[in-house]
C-alpha cells in the first residue's frame, strides 16, 4: 500500500483551517462530552476493582485514579505524543500496529479500538474541513490494515487539529481522568458534587504526571500499575456489569 503517496496528496488537499480563534472551538470540541465517541462506556477497570474490592470508598478511588493516569502517562501518552508531532497516515499505520502487539489484556485492548474507531468516525463527520480525516478513515477501513487505537488516533486527530504536542497529551489525561470520575459517579462510588471535588484535587497531581511521562517515545512506553492492568482484564469474568471494560 502507497501510504506515503496518500500522505502527500493528503497534505496538498488540506486547507487553511482559518484563524487561531475558529480553531480553538474545533478543538474545544474534540474535548467536550457531548462528542459521542462512546467513552463514557468504559470504566478504565474500575468496575472490575469494585467487585475485587480494591475500591470500596472514595479515599480508594483517589488512589485508583492517580494509578490509572499513570499507567495512561507511562504507557499511552508516547503514542499520543508521536502522532501529535507528525499527523500522517504512514506515521499513524506504524504506530497503531504497534500498540496493536504491546496490549496485554484483551480488555483494555478491545476498549481502545472501539473509543478509537468511534472518534476517528465522529472526527471525519464532524471536522470536515480537514478532508485526510476521511480519506484516511476510508483508505484503512477497504485495506482492514489497522485497528484505529485510541491514543494514536487522538493524536492524529489533535495535530490536524493544529494542537501542540504538549496540550495534546494533557487532553489525552484529562479525557481519561474525566471518562473515570464519570464511571465512578454512576458506579455510586462518590457522588457528583464530590466527584467534581475529587477532579479537582487531582488535576495538579495529573499535571505532574505529564512532566513526568509527556514527550517519550514509543520505545519507552511501559505499564508503570501493572496490577490495575491484570484486573482490568478480568472484566468480562463478572457476572454482572454496567460497563464494557
Amino acid at each position: 500500500m502507497d501510504i506515503e503517496a496518500d500522505d502527500r496528496d493528503n497534505r496538498s488537499k488540506r486547507p487553511a483551517l482559518g484563524s487561531g480563534s475558529v480553531l480553538q472551538w474545533s478543538k474545544w470540541q474534540l474535548l467536550d462530552s457531548i462528542l459521542p465517541t462512546g467513552g463514557f462506556a468504559h470504566s478504565c477497570g474500575l468496575e472490575a476493582a469494585i467487585q475485587a474490592r480494591i475500591v470500596s470508598k472514595p479515599e480508594d478511588l483517589h488512589d485508583f485514579v492517580i494509578h490509572v493516569l499513570e499507567n495512561a502517562g507511562s504507557f499511552l501518552l508516547p503514542f499520543v505524543y508521536a502522532s501529535t508531532t507528525s499527523p500522517d497516515a504512514h506515521t499513524f499505520y506504524k504506530l497503531d500496529r504497534t500498540l496493536e502487539a504491546m496490549f496485554t489484556n484483551e480488555v483494555g485492548r478491545k476498549a481502545s479500538i472501539s473509543q478509537g474507531s468511534a472518534l476517528m468516525r465522529v472526527a471525519s463527520s464532524v471536522f470536515t474541513e480537514i478532508p485526510s480525516l476521511k480519506s484516511t478513515r476510508d483508505k484503512f477501513l477497504r485495506e482492514g490494515s489497522v485497528c484505529f487505537h485510541h491514543a494514536p488516533t487522538f493524536g492524529l486527530i489533535c495535530g490536524l487539529l493544529g494542537m501542540n504536542s504538549e496540550t495534546s497529551q494533557r487532553a489525552f489525561l484529562f479525557i481519561t481522568l474525566r471518562d473515570i470520575i464519570s464511571a465512578a459517579t454512576r458506579l455510586n462510588v462518590v457522588g457528583p458534587l464530590g466527584a467534581a471535588v475529587l477532579q479537582h484535587r487531582i488535576s495538579e497531581l495529573a499535571e505532574a504526571i505529564l512532566q513526568r511521562w509527556r514527550n517519550r517515545g514509543v520505545d519507552e512506553a511501559c505499564q508503570t500499575v501493572p496490577l490495575l492492568d491484570t484486573v482490568q482484564g478480568c472484566h468480562g469474568y463478572l457476572f454482572s456489569r454496567m460497563f464494557c471494560s
